[in-house]
């Protein structure tokens, strides 16, 4: 795909898109569409947070500069330990019985960019997962939480790619009708849009929806004149019958066109108008 933003390789085009889920609805909370050569970690910079929040990101992320800027500002974190880094114990803390915590240390790096870059202490979670079968280690700023606690703040990063893949299978983000910069936007904009619609509407509804069912059964009943909140609910039921078609000759009776009027609500708002109008041309003549 050529796209004039997406300059990548002579053949080859690309974007990217950056978004910060919210941990409450796992909503988004800020998107960015920029070339696919720019890193995430830049755009992660440039996000400001509020005093006690807790960021959770892959180790690919890793920065020291970064790391100080969450300390500086009272944000906490939680991501992977990088296996070439370089660093000392400064401290061991105690470690429950019966916990498949390894070991909880306070560290601090030595390696010469990242001192300088990164002087805080820092600490360093090690423990067993039993769903993966392996040892992981995390590195946070936050020494308050506990290791279950810490485990599951950063399962929940993952909910980021599930995201991804429910905007791709269920929108139709894969490719794009234009190729400029507005048309690009336009379509990523308006399929998180129709994302936020449909998990809204998910959490309005009584029934457990799949959202690609609830996707798929949407696009089968969108010429179809129901109740959204009703369908929502039941949404197994047969549609309601097709209204008939009245053809009215002009000087037809008022009483005989309002009693047909009343059968259909949706006839009865079309007609209204002109029997308004039919009034008014009569009581000229």
């Amino acid at each position: 795909m050529t796209l004039p933003l997406a300059k990548y390789r002579r053949a080859k085009g690309t974007i990217k898109l950056h978004l910060l889920l919210d941990h409450a609805g796992y909503l988004p909370k800020f998107v960015h569409v920029t070339e696919g050569k720019v890193h995430e970690v830049n755009v992660l910079r440039s996000l400001e947070f509020d005093a006690g929040t807790i960021v959770v990101y892959d180790r690919g992320l890793s920065d020291f500069s970064l790391l100080s800027q969450f300390i500086e500002n009272d944000v906490y974190s939680v991501t992977r330990l990088k296996c070439n880094i370089d660093y000392e114990v400064v401290d061991r803390r105690k470690v429950p019985d019966h916990c498949p915590t390894l070991k909880d240390e306070m560290i601090r790096f030595t390696g010469f960019y990242s001192q300088q870059k990164c002087s805080y202490d820092l600490r360093l979670v090690t423990a067993w997962i039993r769903e993966k079968q392996e040892t992981m280690t995390f590195l946070t700023n936050n020494v308050d939480l506990g290791f279950t606690t810490i485990v599951a703040i950063y399962k929940d990063h993952w909910k980021i790619e599930l995201f991804f893949k429910a905007l791709k299978q269920n929108l139709r983000i894969k490719t794009f009708v234009g190729t400029s910069h507005n048309a690009v936007l336009i379509q990523i904009l308006t399929a998180l849009i129709a994302l936020l619609i449909l998990k809204y509407l998910r959490t309005r509804s009584n029934v457990k929806w799949s959202l690609s069912n609830l996707v798929v059964l949407l696009r089968y009943n969108l010429l179809t004149y129901r109740d959204l909140w009703e369908w929502i609910d039941r949404p197994y039921l047969s549609p309601p019958e097709e209204a008939e078609i009245y053809q009215f000759s002009l000087l037809a009776s008022y009483i005989g066109q309002h009693k047909i009027i009343l059968k259909n609500n949706l006839i009865y708002k079309m007609e209204k108008t002109c029997l308004k109008s039919l009034i008014k041309y009569e009581t000229h003549l």
